[in-house]
């Protein structure tokens, strides 16, 4: 199972907005994410780069 973290912007620890990420949606101008206990956040932007071999997702916020 390939989980992830999920930074905003930057990949620094500061900007996590969520760990083991096993799902991301692009819609509507949003990025929703889902983790292994199904919680939902939803960040206004765009998937920016995702890298699931070392597991973390950058999301571009919109301003």
């Amino acid at each position: 199972m390939c989980l992830s973290t999920v930074y905003k912007n930057v990949m620094e620890p500061a900007s996590v907005v969520m760990k083991n990420v096993m799902a991301i949606e692009c819609r509507e101008g949003k990025v929703i994410l889902t983790d292994l206990m199904e919680r939902q956040v939803e960040i206004i932007g765009t998937l920016e780069s995702a890298n699931l071999v070392d597991g973390y997702v950058i999301v571009k916020e919109s301003e």
